[in-house]
Order: C-alpha cells, then structure tokens, then sequence
C-alpha cells in the first residue's frame, strides 16, 4: 500500500484549519453574550429591516432564504468556516507557511480570530466571500492589470452600492495613493497614507457641508457616546475632542486611525489581558504589513496587481479610522478581509503559481 504523503505547508494549514474548525463549532459553550449581539438582530430581525440594500437587510435576507437562521450555531459555524478554509486553499498555501516566523503567527491567530467570529451568523461573512472574489480576479487577470483593475473596482462599487457604503472611499483612496505614488516622495508609504488620511477628512469635511454633521461625527462618535458607562464599552473609540467642528473631525479621523491600527493606547487596558493580546497582535500585524508594503512598491508601479491591492488595504485601514466604533469592532471586521490579507501576506509565493 503507498503511502500518502502531505507537504508540510499543506499539513500546517489543516492542523490550523482543524483547530479553528473545532472553535468555531463551541463558540457558543464559551464566549460571553456580547459576542452574540449583532447576530441575534440578524436572526431575529425585530425591526423588520430584512431588504436589498444595506448590509443588515441584505445579510438578514440571506440567512433567511437559506434558512440557516434556524440552524444551531454550531452547525452553522462548522459550515461557514468550512467555506473560508476551502477559500483559502484556493487562494494558495505559501511554501513556508510551516515555518516558525512572525508573519506566519500573525496568520495563524487570524485564523483562529476569523473562526470565532465567523461562528454565527455575521455580515462579515458574507463580506469575506465577497472580498475573496477580488483576489481571485486579481488571480486569474494579474499581467493584465487594467483589466483586473476594471473588474476589481466594479465589483468594489457594487458591494459599495448594496451592502456597504464606505467601500466607496476605498475606491476613491486607492486611486488617490496611486496618484501620489507618482510623485517623486522621499517616503511613498508614510507620505501616501498621510495624505489619504487627510483626503478622508476632506470628504468628511464636504460631507458635514451638505449633512450638517462629520461622518465620524454621525457613525462613531453618536453610537460611543449612548454607550457610555456600559459594560462591553471599555474598548470603545473615543476621539479626544468631540467631531463638531472641523479640527475635531481632523483629530477624531486621526486618531481613530491610530486607535485601530497602532493602538498603542488599548495598552492602558491592563486590566483586560484579551484587549492587550488584541493591541499587541495588531501592532504586530500592522507593522509587518507596512514593511511588505514597501517592499511592494520598490517594485514600481508597472505591471505590480499587488500594489493595488496594497492601496485597497491601507485604504480600509484608513477608512476603519473613521468608521471604527471599539477596537473588537475594528479586529471582528478584520475577518470580513481575511482573503485580501491572507494573499497580500504570501503573494510572492502564491501569485508564481499562475504566472
């Protein structure tokens, strides 16, 4: 009888798998009734916003058609993780996804964070198949980058359109940066990003001239301040001046961005040890980020499919920034862009298998 032999990427990535298969199958015996929140709008649906547009509506829609609203959270766990390991595959295993590095803990705990809360019903599931339609056009079309790129941003504004609206300023960013890009900057990275960041501000800025209030003024900044003294808001995103004015906008886009990317300031929380295993996991993944960032773009513009999804990246970044009510909000979303992250963190190895 031969014997079956499995690389071990391969074995890696189901030992992973497996694990996080199993935790998504009992999140229900172990995690807090906050965790259970959003999903219990979506199963229960008590304001009747079942719909086509919006990603309430539209996910409330979904789980009712497929009927998995009435399905135990274990098995529903069991299939929605299932989906985002077959995904992955897809994707690719990088050849020293085995190996012990920084950047392959990152992925690991990505892993195990996305099958927590991918466990139950949840917008950012669907969010994940969708986003990994983008890098499977970026796949199958990158050494034509003009046509992926015509697919990828319609797919992105349709997304936009029908489920969530911010992912409009991810289109406006990334196209923003690459214009930068252009330019002739000592450092694109920090530069670019600045720069986008204060893009952000200037459309939240345009938008309070037409709406009478800031965006981070409407989304994060009305629903932190009706949390207050509440139990689960001690990780909330709460800007030093209030977003009323249009230097306590700039501050608030500013240090939501800070706030959710290098939060260095969830260290406070020593008291919470899972809030500072978040904050120093996300530094971490921040970092290494950025570093393979400019790795990308010392590759230059032409003929680079990754540097735009690099741009599409920071560009959420830059938006969660903005919108970002808790840093368990800004990490839950995290999993809704699995896919993109999990490519970008391995594309050198996975994008050599179609070119």
């Amino acid at each position: 009888m031969e014997k079956i032999l499995i690389k071990r990427n391969v074995f890696t990535f189901i030992l992973i798998g497996t694990i996080g298969l199993l935790i998504s199958c009992t999140t229900t015996l172990y995690l807090p009734e906050r965790f259970f929140l959003d999903t219990n709008v979506l199963i229960y649906d008590r304001y009747n916003e079942i719909g086509y547009i919006g990603s309430y509506p539209l996910t409330i829609l979904f789980y009712n058609i497929t009927g998995l609203k009435y399905i135990h959270f274990s098995i529903i766990g069991f299939m929605q993780y299932s989906i985002v390991l077959y995904i992955l595959f897809k994707i690719g295993i990088s050849k020293n996804f085995h190996k012990v590095s920084l950047k392959n803990a990152l992925i690991y705990l990505l892993f195990i964070i996305t099958a927590i809360y991918l466990s139950m019903p949840a917008k950012d599931f669907l969010n994940f198949v969708y986003v990994s339609l983008i890098i499977f056009v970026f796949k199958e079309y990158g050494t034509d980058v003009k046509k992926a790129l015509a697919i990828g941003f319609t797919l992105l504004l349709i997304f936009a359109v029908f489920y969530r609206i911010y992912y409009l300023f991810i289109i406006v960013l990334s196209i923003g940066m690459f214009a930068l890009s252009k330019l002739n900057l000592r450092n694109k990275r920090l530069t670019t990003i600045f720069i986008s960041l204060m893009g952000m501000v200037f459309i939240s800025l345009s938008y309070g001239v037409v709406k009478g209030k800031y965006i981070s003024e409407e989304t994060r900044y009305r629903i932190n301040i009706s949390r207050l003294g509440e139990d689960n808001a001690n990780s909330m995103i709460l800007s030093p001046m209030a977003p009323d004015t249009w230097y306590g906008e700039l501050v608030s886009i500013f240090h939501g961005f800070f706030s959710v990317n290098l939060p260095v300031n969830g260290l406070k929380h020593l008291l919470s040890p899972h809030i500072v295993a978040f904050v120093i996991w996300q530094l971490l993944f921040f970092v290494v980020l950025f570093i393979r960032f400019g790795h990308c773009f010392k590759k230059g513009r032409k003929n680079n499919p990754e540097l735009w999804l690099f741009l599409m990246l920071f560009s959420f970044f830059v938006v969660q920034g903005v919108f970002e009510p808790d840093l368990g909000s800004a990490i839950r979303h995290k999993a809704g862009i699995f896919p993109l992250i999990y490519y970008l963190f391995y594309y050198e190895d996975l994008r050599k298998k179609l070119r």
